[in-house]
This record gives C-alpha cells, structure tokens and sequence, in this order.
C-alpha cells in the first residue's frame, strides 16, 4: 500500500511563493534584461556618430500620465478584493482596461506624430536614433498587450465571483505585472528625455 503523498502549502512551496508567481517574476527579470539591453545599445550607437536629434512627441508626457493613473486603478481593484468589495473589484479593473487601452491608442498615435516629423523606424531616410525608438515604444506595446489579455482574464474570473479575499492569485499576478509595466514605461519615457 503506497503512503498518500503529503499535500504541500503555498509556504512549503518556493518560499511562500506560489509556483506562477515565481514564474511572473522569472518572466520579469527576462523582460528588465531584454530592455536593459536595448537602451544599453542605444546609448552605444547614439556614441558611435550619425545619430539625428528630434523631439519626441508630446502625446508620450500623456501616455505616461494614462498608465500611471492605470496603475492605481489597478491597485485599487486589488484592495478591493481583498476586502470582498467585488463590485469595487470590478470596476476597478475596467477602469484599469479601458486606461491600458487608451495608453496604447496613444502609443500608436505617437508612432503617428514621429512620422509626421520625419522620424522612420526604416528606410532610405530612417536614422538609427528613430528606430531605437520605435523599438522600444514597440516592444513595450507589445507586452502591454500581454497585459491587457491578463487583466481581461482576471476580470472575466472576477465577474465569476472567483476573485475574492481568499482566492487573490490571479488579481496580485495581475497587479504586479501591471505595476511593472507601469514602470518600464516610465523609465523608458526618462531614459529617453535624458538620453535623446
């Protein structure tokens, strides 16, 4: 007869860290090494010569301002559920869609405004200062994306009444994605005014 097999808590289990969100700060660190290698070859290249000056767009100071008032959307959802105010949960979370889709838009239409200024990402009149650029508010947008689906995930559980004080997971995956997307942008938005 086989002993049953010991049911390990989530403290026995990585630290007290469930295993997805060990997983989300792996995936965390790749992403801080992806952008750390990014701005490091932008700074490189900007040193090597050819490198045209423009402004950025002004759209990007209101971009900034969208996913810092979605982070604390964000984080009002997740107090709200720790507290079982689910309809403040919910609407937390809308509000925290509808911000992180506003921020994209705005993204997009900025990639709008650099062309306007003859800014390309490639091309005969493309220099390497725009493309950095694009790439960055890119790559970003990108993994807003990721995050966008993230947080409809945890909404839809959430209209299922399966987020709640005693099942926050899912909601504090989200929100710590959340916050750090939130600060990846503001550090490439400071990067780049310092650094252009």
């Amino acid at each position: 007869m086989n002993p049953r097999p010991e049911i390990l808590s989530e403290k026995e289990v990585g630290l007290g860290w469930h295993p997805k969100r060990v997983l989300l700060i792996l995936l965390i660190f790749s992403i801080i090494m992806m952008f750390a290698a990014f701005t490091s070859g932008y700074i490189v290249r900007r040193d090597e010569g050819n490198w045209r000056e423009f402004d950025l767009p002004a759209s990007l100071l209101v971009n900034s301002i969208l996913i810092a008032l979605s982070s604390a959307s964000m984080q009002w959802a997740y107090f709200s559920a720790r507290k079982d105010e689910i309809s403040r949960l919910k609407t937390g979370l809308i509000i925290t869609l509808v911000l992180g889709v506003a921020f994209l838009i705005g993204q997009f239409r900025s990639f709008g405004d650099l062309v306007a200024g003859n800014t390309y990402f490639g091309g005969a009149d493309a220099n390497p200062s725009g493309s950095f650029v694009y790439v960055l508010m890119g790559v970003h947008a990108f993994h807003l994306v990721t995050g966008l689906i993230f947080l409809a995930v945890v909404l839809r559980r959430a209209l299922n009444y399966q987020v709640h004080s005693r099942a926050l997971l899912s909601i504090g995956n989200a929100t710590l994605y959340w916050h750090f997307l939130g600060g990846l942008w503001l550090y490439l938005y400071l990067f780049l005014l310092l650094n252009h």
